[in-house]
């Protein structure tokens, strides 16, 4: 068995892609729902639409990317995931350029969302079953652990510096980041051996790998659409309350993420994805309650961070037990419907929070995030308990 250590060193390569590749993601995400809103003069719904339009994509590509992982290798995938995401920044690119056209503007930035949301599910999916491979099964959880620290990175340094960026030379420097940072990724990744891809005779459909993941697949979309929302209407929850610094708020989610998982990554593979999920999920509840209800920005930041250590280790947690009931032949297509069920709540979180935004303002968004968290918590809750009672799932698949 392969020691801690080396795991570790194992994956801090694909960690290190895959934050170059997803910060095309982090570097636009607390621009986008300014520029669109005010630059462009959009509402929030449309806001809540262009950001949740990239989950969507997603969404519909996680079983032609976790399929191509498994027949066409993980190196291929991630590559071409990878240029794409670069080519999604041009789009941005343009839009910029056609500011003074606030439709046209519109429409190359939900292409760049759409062509980004399918490079996402393409080098993710492909970067976390190659790390897994690398390291082994045993390790799954560590390897999804890393795999979420180089996503939240990116974010955390993405947020306040495209913030940053934005003020001081607008949105075309933004997008210009964008199109750099996956390419670097490529680049390196481009060095690595490929793994032989393995033959078997038949692999197990889809719609199967779903029906046997979908507890924890449900739990991690209900947490996902909790989070989503900070993603998508945070900066704007400072803009309206007149509070300074969302970088910072946006930044703590994801400094308080990373520490977490980089401390305690390894608690889903010691005590079971199940043990660890219902306690970060009651964390994720609260931040997300006391963002909804601050009447203060340090209140708001503080609920941010609690949400950033509560949700840090849902996405391992639960994809361990995920994984346990899923063949190894098979772990891209189950890493790609696991992922699948991450985008669903980040699909419906953009547009479902900006709907309620609108009827009854950005606050009671951010109430109904917490309503989501808490039913996943219940969700799985209900599951461990049953599992307990009627024994291993493997006896069950």
């Amino acid at each position: 068995m392969l020691k801690e250590a080396h795991v570790v060193r194992q994956l801090v390569p694909f960690s290190a892609v895959a934050f170059l590749g997803f910060l095309a993601v982090g570097l636009p995400l607390p621009v986008l729902s300014l520029y669109v809103h005010e630059r462009l003069g959009f509402g929030t719904l449309v806001v809540g639409g262009v950001i949740g339009l990239q989950s969507l994509a997603t969404l519909l590509t996680r079983q032609y990317a976790g399929r191509l992982s498994d027949t066409r290798g993980p190196k291929l995938t991630s590559l071409v995931g990878l240029l794409f995401a670069s080519l999604a920044g041009l789009f941005y690119l343009l839009a910029a350029v056609l500011v003074q056209h606030p439709g046209e503007s519109l429409a190359l930035l939900c292409l760049g969302r759409l062509l980004l949301g399918l490079a996402e599910s393409l080098f993710i999916t492909a970067l976390a079953a190659w790390s897994i491979g690398r390291v082994g099964s045993e390790y799954a959880g560590r390897a999804m652990a890393w795999s979420g620290i180089a996503m939240y990175a990116a974010l955390a340094v993405g947020a306040p510096l495209g913030l940053a960026i934005y003020r001081a030379a607008g949105f075309g420097a933004v997008a210009a980041c964008a199109v750099l940072a996956p390419l670097l990724g490529a680049a390196a990744a481009s060095t690595w051996q490929a793994f032989a891809v393995e033959r078997i005779a038949q692999r197990t459909s889809f719609l199967r790998v779903l029906r046997m993941i979908w507890v924890p697949g449900l739990g991690m979309a209900l947490a996902s659409s909790g989070v989503g929302t900070i993603s998508a209407f945070l900066p704007l929850r400072y803009s309206m309350a007149a509070w300074p610094h969302a970088g910072f708020a946006l930044a703590a989610f994801g400094a308080a993420y990373i520490v977490m998982r980089l401390v305690l990554g390894g608690l889903p593979d010691r005590l079971g994805g199940y043990q660890t999920g219902l306690a970060s999920l009651f964390a994720e509840t609260i931040g997300l309650g006391l963002i909804g209800w601050a009447n203060d920005p340090l209140i708001a930041l503080a609920g941010a961070t609690i949400t950033g250590l509560g949700y840090s280790l849902v996405f391992p947690s639960l994809g361990v037990e995920a994984m346990r009931r899923v063949p190894g032949e098979n772990r891209g297509l189950a890493i790609g419907a696991y992922l699948a069920c991450f985008d669903l709540g980040l699909a419906i979180a953009g547009p479902g929070a900006g709907a309620v935004a609108r009827s009854y303002g950005i606050p009671c968004a951010f109430a109904a995030a917490t309503a989501t968290a808490l039913s996943a918590l219940l969700l799985i809750c209900v599951d461990w308990r049953w599992l307990r009672k009627s024994g291993p799932i493997g006896g069950r698949i």
